[in-house]
């Protein structure tokens, strides 16, 4: 019995904007319903005692601190601005005036 049918195959590729043929929609439905068939064994496992896991490495938090610095010398930073004025980056319009 396969868990996938293929109207459904064909749904999905038609939600992801897919055309395919009908041999390809057997093939595929074939292939997901080995995909479910596999990690439906998942389900075989007995997993009462074991602590939900988020991330396969044991990752820490790795963010520095959020500290104030100070920022470059507008004039630095207007240097190497192709167009500037009264003190800001001048850059070209792309909405209508």
């Amino acid at each position: 019995m396969t868990r996938i049918s293929n109207e459904q195959v064909k749904h999905v590729a038609n939600l992801a904007r897919l055309e395919i043929s009908e041999d390809e929609a057997e093939i595929f439905t074939k292939q997901l319903d080995a995909i479910i068939t596999f990690a439906e064994q998942l389900n075989e496992l007995d997993t009462t005692n074991v602590e939900p896991t988020y991330h396969v490495l044991d990752m820490k938090n790795v963010f520095r601190e959020d500290s104030k610095e100070k920022g470059l010398p507008r004039e630095e930073v207007l240097k190497n601005a192709p167009d500037h004025q009264d003190g800001q980056i001048k850059v070209p319009a792309i909405i209508g005036e």
